[in-house]
């Protein structure tokens, strides 16, 4: 990363995006090393720091090395407490939210679950609880205020208002949440579809850090997929992008319809599905139909040739490819990372098979790779949205993006 030459004020702010920019990836840097890699001289490196300093972004973090003293050795660091972040994971059933400070360090996460009545005219009483988590999270961590959060969740996320459009299987309490949020923190609440945001996570700190176009398949209580092109993510005129548990494909019995994705991709390889596949060759787990289903695949991508578990994990397989084809067929994304609960748990052992499965069906070169963000995807993308947003508010213009 280079600084660039402009009129003296615009040289200014784009060096000092520069400089905090290689301090929230690179983490605390002595002025020497900035030097290096800037390329700005002494002087406006001292200048630079200065600003930043008297702005509240940058402060003296420690010294570098232990025996080292002097200017020579300061290291400077994000201000962390500058701003802080949130990030909001909304299911069927549970509510998660982490929170973060300016560097990017998680602070805290929780997770609340959800009664089964909540979609009940007293829905009230959830979002109170929740809310109540949030105001006790920030008040133990001395958080005076969000900067920025970003709230995911199952629906459309529709670009144009940002508004929440769920089907109408998903519970009425979402929107509400979210206008409840916005209300509450007084600061901007961004919304998203929740596989969108594993698809950034995949992207920025995940399986696809070196891809500029690629495909997340979600494989979970729903299927779902997130489109990364040429870097950006790509939502579609009404933020349906992706919905690809409504795709027509074979092997359903039966056409999807506008209100219900029963007879369409979700049908082949759903949570609740693919328990009921695990069950046809002998195999079962308790917990709900995710939990069940991800311990079923995890074992069963360990599981020789020969056994239960391989030959569910090839039957899995069979089905994955179908949608994986008509995505590529249209998309040529050269690379789809199989997510979610399903694809992370069936891990290599499900990439190698769908691979091998896809090559015979397309003639497009597509690489299939399982995804490696670990925890909460959802909640990861969440927080590195907000923090680019919260950035590009403290920073100024970001620089090539």
């Amino acid at each position: 990363m280079t600084a660039r030459t402009a009129t003296p004020r615009t040289a200014r702010a784009i060096n000092d995006r520069i400089a905090l920019d290689l301090l929230a990836v690179e983490g605390p840097l002595t002025a020497t090393r900035l030097r290096e890699l800037t390329g700005l001289s002494r002087p406006s490196v001292s200048d630079l720091l200065g600003r930043l300093g008297d702005d509240g972004l940058v402060r003296i973090v420690g010294e570098a090395g232990e025996e080292r003293r002097g200017p020579k050795a300061r290291l400077y660091g994000l201000a962390a407490d500058r701003a802080h972040v949130a990030a909001f994971d909304v299911r069927t059933d549970s509510v998660a939210f982490a929170l973060a400070d300016l560097t990017g360090r998680t602070l805290a996460h929780h997770t609340l679950p959800v009664p089964q009545d909540a979609d009940d005219p007293d829905r009230s009483t959830l979002i109170g609880t929740v809310l109540a988590a949030l105001d006790t999270t920030l008040g133990n961590l001395g958080v005076p205020a969000v900067h920025t959060a970003v709230l995911g969740a199952p629906g459309l996320a529709d670009p144009a208002t940002g508004a929440l459009r769920p089907f109408s299987s998903l519970p009425g309490w979402h929107g509400a949440l979210l206008t409840e949020l916005r209300a509450r923190l007084d600061a901007p609440v961004h919304l998203e579809n929740e596989v969108n945001l594993a698809g950034i996570a995949e992207h920025r700190v995940g399986a696809a850090r070196d891809r500029d176009t690629f495909a997340l398949l979600w494989l979970g209580h729903g299927l779902g997929a997130a489109l990364v092109l040429r870097g950006a993510l790509w939502r579609g005129a009404t933020g349906g992008a992706g919905e690809v548990g409504f795709l027509p494909v074979p092997g359903t019995g039966g056409m999807p319809s506008s209100l219900d994705c029963d007879a369409g991709f979700h049908a082949l390889a759903a949570a609740p599905v693919v328990r009921a596949l695990a069950r046809e060759h002998g195999l079962t787990a308790p917990g709900d139909d995710v939990t069940a289903a991800e311990t079923l695949i995890r074992a069963a991508a360990g599981a020789p040739a020969g056994e239960p578990g391989a030959a569910l994990l090839d039957a899995l397989a069979g089905r994955v490819v179908i949608g994986i084809a008509g995505l590529v067929s249209v998309l040529d994304p050269g690379c789809v990372v199989l997510g979610g609960e399903i694809g992370r748990a069936g891990g290599d052992a499900l990439a190698a098979r769908v691979s091998r499965l896809l090559r015979d069906l397309s003639p497009l070169d597509t690489e299939i790779r399982p995804a490696t963000v670990t925890g909460s995807p959802v909640l990861g993308g969440g927080l590195v949205t907000a923090l680019d947003a919260a950035r590009d508010d403290l920073f100024g213009p970001a620089v090539g993006r």
